[in-house]
């Protein structure tokens, strides 16, 4: 046994060998020994030998060859003319050979190399429709980029040698939908298949989005089916990166930038600091969302925007296209709710031109009116008005004006056909577009008061829309509008002496106050449901495209002797209303203090921010 052992001990046959070492062996191998017949006979030989002699045992040694052998330049241009000259007899039953030809890696090769792999593959999808799925695919998968690509796409824009890539890409798939017309179908169920799952790296999805805009600029024909994907693919990344989450981390970096900036001023004296560039988002899924924002934002810029040397044909091109954007918000953005970021899309394109946003607001006014539009999306379309008048900069007063006289006459017939019927329901679910409007109103009064009581114009037009009247009709829609519309509403109106609204309010406070400690909990159809979709934008970079249209709250004198009223009214041990209207133009922080004073306000905290009307922003 002994000499035994010692000879199995030192055999050289159990010496180890490394990774590298074994892959070296299996690749001379497979060359040596798999592939001298392969090459030898070739394509033509292989497929001839299939054709007539049913044997395709040549035809599986060659498919091997190509998926496992590394070829040169020269054995990629031949293999390649070689399958174009028998092209016609490369039926399904070669399925394999042909998608290993398809996915041979073309990139690492030679411009002739990559040119006789394009020539193919048009052949052989335009003489064989089934190899036209294969071949789109291999062509996307080229779209998305590598985990390990991301210094290749900084804020998803390629590197030259990416870019360089991806227009041989797009030039062969111009070339395919060109010349196969059926391949439409496969290229956009292909393209929604492959989107990046939402938690991969933000250049991933950024990269695949920007061939998606690419292929849409220079194939008009997808614009709708395309835009339609890519919103509903960012309507994911805005739900997964709740507002909160990202206003957390900001503050969390901005108080370390401020601590470092507090031990910097010792060490610089009478030194001027640029401004900081913006900063990436420490949210993950907000970076992306915010990546893929701007690059959407540019694209649409460039979609809409008129040269000052457009044609009239150009120009109504790009109204077209903004029309067709207004149809995928209808259908994507406008039925979702409490979204965040991607609403913005439009808020963006309607600030190129007057014309588009009258047609933005005429699509949301027609829908509010028809009755037979669901009360779901009527009561979303007059949020997006109420929100879009309220914070967009390049509307005129006019618009403004207009829409709150359409809303009052709306409201007020709404009131008189109502006095025809014995029995009044006045249940929020049976109302809720009148009290949709209604908010809409109060809070677009109360937000844009300083521009709405600047002259004794526009104070006589106020007077006209019958506030008084809605306020206090049977409906009681201050009841039902959320805490801080209400209450800023009525300290506008008092101010100005167009309503009265306090004895409602506080009435509706006693109410409020009754339901809470008699059920310990606010019933559900006490307050309609509702958010401001255009709320302060937070994402850093894509912002550039919003800042300069955005309207941000403006201090208005009224909100001096409202929080004098509010510390007259807390020291009275009044009702919450009258709390709750002055503390609606109170920073945060005041805020949250004086809402400890009750129970009613403490439950109004769940209408901050999402659903606030943003007076502090």
């Amino acid at each position: 046994m002994s000499v035994y052992s010692s000879k199995t001990t030192n055999t050289s046959i159990l010496k180890s060998f490394s990774s590298a070492d074994r892959e070296r062996i299996k690749t001379a191998a497979l060359n040596k020994v798999r592939f001298i017949t392969p090459k030898e006979k070739g394509i033509v030989e292989s497929v001839r030998v299939a054709l007539e002699e049913k044997n395709f045992h040549l035809i599986q040694e060659f498919t091997y060859f190509l998926r496992e052998a590394d070829l040169c330049d020269e054995e990629v241009v031949q293999i390649m003319k070689d399958a174009r000259k028998i092209v016609h007899s490369l039926t399904p039953d070669f399925a394999n050979l042909v998608e290993a030809l398809l996915s041979v890696n073309w990139k690492k090769y030679s411009p002739a190399a990559i040119q006789a792999y394009t020539e193919f593959s048009i052949d052989v999808m335009i003489a064989h429709n089934s190899y036209i799925q294969i071949g789109i695919t291999k062509l996307i998968l080229n779209w998305i980029p590598s985990d390990q690509e991301s210094a290749e796409w900084l804020e998803g824009c390629p590197s030259e040698r990416v870019k360089a890539e991806l227009e041989t890409v797009h030039n062969l798939l111009n070339r395919i939908l060109t010349a196969v017309p059926m391949a439409f179908d496969v290229v956009i169920d292909t393209i929604a298949a492959k989107f990046p799952y939402f938690k991969k790296p933000a250049h991933v999805t950024a990269g695949y989005l920007h061939n998606v805009l690419w292929l849409m600029d220079y194939k008009p024909v997808f614009e709708e089916l395309l835009l339609q994907l890519v919103l509903q693919k960012l309507l994911i990344l805005d739900v997964n990166a709740p507002r909160d989450e990202i206003e957390a981390l900001k503050e969390e970096t901005d108080d370390e930038d401020d601590k470092m900036e507090d031990e910097a001023i010792f060490q610089m004296d009478d030194v001027s600091v640029p401004p900081k560039p913006p900063q990436a988002l420490e949210h993950p899924i907000g970076q992306m969302l915010d990546i893929c924002l701007m690059k959407l934002f540019k694209f649409v810029d460039d979609k809409c925007r008129p040269q000052p040397d457009c044609s009239d044909d150009q120009r109504v091109a790009k109204t077209r296209f903004f029309k067709t954007l207004v149809h995928i918000f209808d259908e994507v953005l406008l039925p979702s709710h409490n979204t965040h970021h991607v609403q913005f899309v439009i808020f963006h394109a309607c600030s190129i031109r007057p014309a588009y946003a009258e047609i933005f607001l005429t699509s949301l006014w027609q829908k509010v009116q028809n009755p037979n539009v669901s009360s779901i999306i009527r009561h979303a379309a007059v949020s997006y008005i109420a929100s879009f008048l309220a914070r967009a900069k390049f509307v005129p007063l006019s618009t403004i004006t207009y829409y709150l006289k359409e809303l009052s006459n709306w409201a007020n017939n709404y009131i008189n056909d109502s006095d025809e019927f014995s029995s009044k329901n006045c249940s929020l679910k049976a109302n809720m577009v009148f009290f949709s409007v209604c908010q809409a109103m109060f809070y677009l009064i109360a937000f844009r008061a300083r521009d709405l009581t600047i002259n004794h114009k526009n104070l006589t037009l106020l007077n006209t829309l019958q506030l008084s009247r809605l306020a206090m009709c049977h409906f009681n829609p201050l009841r039902y509008c959320l805490p801080p519309v209400a209450t800023a509403f009525a300290g506008v109106t008092r101010t100005h002496q167009l309503a009265y609204c306090h004895t409602v309010l506080e009435r509706n406070a006693r109410r409020k106050l009754a339901t809470i400690y008699g059920h310990d909990k606010l019933m559900p159809e006490e307050t309609l449901e509702t958010f401001f979709p255009f709320d302060p934008y937070i994402l850093p970079l894509s912002n550039k495209y919003i800042e300069p249209n955005y309207l941000v709250y403006r201090v208005h004198e009224l909100e001096e002797s409202a929080e004098n009223v509010a510390i007259e009214t807390v020291r009275r041990k009044r009702g919450d209303s009258e709390m709750v209207e002055d503390d609606d133009f109170i920073l945060a922080d005041k805020r949250q203090k004086i809402s400890e004073l009750s129970k009613s306000q403490q439950f109004d905290k769940q209408f901050y921010y999402g659903a606030s009307p943003g007076f502090n922003q």
